[in-house]
């Protein structure tokens, strides 16, 4: 991938829930921290949130044995409640979910920017899991 290259990669599922709830859950500190990982090894014991444009969020991801983590976080760009989230990584990559109500299920579509660290599937895959865990347990509360 050249350097000047930006590839966006998208993930989506539908959450058999409310777009209300949806929303909840994914925005809401005290849910975050029950889905936002991608493998069951993996955790996230700490979540911050300021849910507004320029609002700043952190979400503490880490190996369960405690071997390695991370702090996922960013600056919101744009929020319009139960429909969009725009936001810029502290790599200056991009991120946008949309949430698209379906009768009483919503629609969630999220698309990123590409680091140049992983490969494209491991990507792919890796935001893909975290959705499939926030549908999980969106639907299971």
């Amino acid at each position: 991938m050249e350097a000047n290259e930006k590839i966006v990669l998208t993930v989506e599922n539908v959450i058999h829930a409310p777009i209300q709830k949806t929303w909840d859950c994914w925005t809401k500190p005290e849910h975050i921290i029950h889905w936002n990982y991608a493998s069951d090894d993996w955790h996230s014991p700490k979540a911050e949130n300021d849910l507004k444009v320029a609002g700043r969020f952190n979400v503490r991801m880490e190996a369960k044995d405690g071997s390695m983590g991370f702090d996922f976080e960013g600056i919101y760009d744009e929020v319009k409640e139960n429909e969009l989230i725009k936001y810029s990584l502290a790599d200056g990559r991009e991120v946008t979910i949309q949430f698209i109500e379906m009768d009483n299920n919503t629609k969630v579509i999220e698309s990123f920017d590409a680091e140049t660290e992983n490969s494209i599937e491991l990507q792919k895959s890796g935001w893909q899991a975290i959705l499939d865990n926030f549908k999980k347990y969106t639907e299971g509360t």
